[in-house]
This record gives C-alpha cells, sequence and structure tokens, in this order.
C-alpha cells in the first residue's frame, strides 16, 4: 500500500508543478549585447510579459558568436520555464549551417512570435557620401572602398546587404561585429561607411536611412526611399520571438504563449515598438515554429549555392 500511495503523490504532483507555474522569476537569454535589435525587442516586450505573468522576467544578455552562445546556452537549460530566451530568425535558421553550434532549429520549443521588422540600409556618420546612389558610386572606385559592416559571415544582415551591392555590380569591404549595438557604435563613430538593420536601430542611435529594402517606404519612415524604387527590387525583414528548451512541457509552453499574446498586442508593447519603427507581430508557437523550420530548409539551400555552407 505503501508504494501505491508514493506513486499517487508522486503523479499528483506533476500537473501541480505546471498549475503553479510560474512562482518565481524567469530569466530571458538574449543571444546578442545590449543595442542591437534583439535587445530592444526583447527589453520593450519585458515590462509587459512580466505582467502577463505575474512574476519578473529578467534580461540577461549571452551575446557572442551570432546568437550561438546564447541560444545553446538556452537548448541545454532545463525545461522547466524558468529559462526562456528571445532570438531573431537567422540565429537558428542560418547559423546551424554555417557554424560548429550544438544545437538545430528542432532544438526548441517555439512559443510565439514577437516581432516582424522591416530592414533598413543605414548611413554611417562621415560617410563619403550621402545618399544610395552616392554609396554605389563610391563602391565603384575600389574593391574594398565600400566599409560595410554587419553582425557577422553569413547573417541576416550580410546576407541582404550582400545581395544588394551584387545587384548593383560592386563590392565592398565587410567589417563583422557581434551584434546590432557594436556595429551600431562603429557607425556613429565613422569606423564602417554603411550596415543593414532593423529600422529601431537608426530610431534608437539617430544615424540616418539611405533606403528600406523592400517594394514599398516604410509609413514611420516616409521620406526615405525604397530599394525597389531604386530599381533593386529585394525584400528584407528580421522576425524573431520567444524559445524554451525543446522539453518543456505543453501546459508551461500554453501559460507563456497566452502570456505572449496579451504583452505583444498590449498598448504598451505597441507604444515602444513605434518608437522603434519595429513591428509588433504575433503568431502561436505552432505557426512561429513552422516559419522558423521552413526558413532553415531555404536558408541551407542558399548557403551552399553561396558557397559558404559549413562542410
Amino acid at each position: 500500500m505503501r508504494w501505491i500511495t508514493l506513486m499517487l503523490a508522486a503523479l499528483l504532483a506533476l500537473p501541480a508543478t505546471a498549475q503553479d507555474y510560474p512562482n518565481r522569476a524567469i530569466q530571458l537569454i538574449i543571444p546578442f549585447p545590449p543595442g542591437g535589435n534583439t535587445d530592444l525587442m526583447a527589453r520593450a516586450l519585458q515590462a509587459e510579459l512580466s505582467k502577463a505573468l505575474g512574476q519578473q522576467v529578467v534580461a540577461v544578455n549571452r551575446g557572442g558568436a551570432a546568437g550561438a552562445i546564447g541560444n545553446a546556452e538556452l537548448a541545454r537549460a532545463r525545461p522547466d520555464g524558468y529559462t526562456i530566451g528571445i532570438s531573431p530568425n537567422n540565429a537558428i535558421t542560418t547559423q546551424p549551417f554555417l557554424q560548429s553550434v550544438t544545437y538545430t532549429p528542432e532544438s526548441f520549443r517555439y512559443l510565439c512570435l514577437v516581432y516582424d521588422n522591416p530592414q533598413v540600409l543605414i548611413l554611417g556618420r562621415n560617410a563619403p557620401f550621402r545618399d544610395f546612389a552616392g554609396m554605389i558610386a563610391h563602391a565603384r572606385t575600389g574593391r574594398e572602398a565600400l566599409v560595410f559592416g554587419s553582425p557577422g559571415v553569413g547573417s541576416t544582415q550580410h546576407i541582404l546587404i550582400a545581395q544588394l551591392l551584387r545587384a548593383a555590380g560592386v563590392d565592398g569591404l565587410n567589417v563583422p561585429f557581434t551584434g546590432a549595438g557594436p556595429m551600431s557604435q562603429a557607425a556613429l563613430a565613422g569606423q564602417i561607411m554603411a550596415f543593414v538593420e532593423a529600422a529601431s536601430i537608426p530610431a534608437s542611435t539617430g544615424l540616418p536611412v539611405l533606403a528600406v529594402l523592400g517594394s514599398q517606404r516604410m509609413a514611420a519612415l516616409p521620406d526615405v526611399p525604397s530599394t525597389g524604387e531604386l530599381g533593386y527590387p529585394m525584400a528584407g525583414t528580421t522576425y524573431g520571438g520567444l524559445l524554451a528548451p525543446r522539453d518543456l512541457p505543453d501546459a508551461i509552453a500554453e501559460t507563456i504563449e497566452r502570456a505572449c499574446r496579451t504583452a505583444v498586442t498590449s498598448e504598451g508593447f505597441r507604444t515602444i515598438a513605434e518608437r522603434l519603427n519595429a513591428v509588433p507581430s504575433f503568431q502561436t508557437g505552432a505557426e512561429f515554429r513552422a516559419r522558423f523550420l521552413a526558413e532553415a530548409q531555404v536558408n541551407r539551400a542558399l548557403l551552399a549555392d553561396l558557397g559558404i555552407q559549413r562542410q
């Protein structure tokens, strides 16, 4: 009888854990340094997510290796809901095919999409040109005359600016950084001439924007031409959301997903996002997962075509 009593007690204790969740602070891993798009979006969400969950969400930056260090830490964390992360697409859908990492796109429980931000071409301080045409003209003066930044080889931003320059028939010197924050500081210091990033970066730094990567102008940047207008039809966004270790229980995942919907659709998050020229965008965990996994398949083939896929 005693073993039956103990077994029943253990079984009863399992749902209670999920029912009680959360009963303490939750760590939110940001796999990039402070000041970049992912960091800005995480901190914009932090207060509203804390409110929706009823517990403090503590943001922790774990930057490095194009998001791989922080996401590797998340993938191996205990799947109890007290360590979650926020990641953009590239760190999950591209980096496992570029470098040796300890995770794959299948290593995570996808909780919700949070944002879908257009990418823009940003002008560095003291650059020897002031518009898109001037940038292309300067690039034609020498193979490495145009010094541009990126958050690493194979990052979304590196691929986008490489595609844009290739379409214009020019090249440049890529200077890699650990994230958008350090890259923005280099642009402010005049160390790079241009870079592609989310529109939240010029909103937070005051750096000018040369073009919006897409077919249409952004409502938040009505005076900035699109690359489509300039004769280079292409599109570029960076999107991301909340993740957890793969084995997170369904009940806890559903609790976080509900809280995420509340936070993303809140007035507080929308107001901060608009100030950053960012676009709040909620998707369920299942929709978010399908989008990331589909992109991972496309990117694997693209990197092979570019000749930069990890062997």
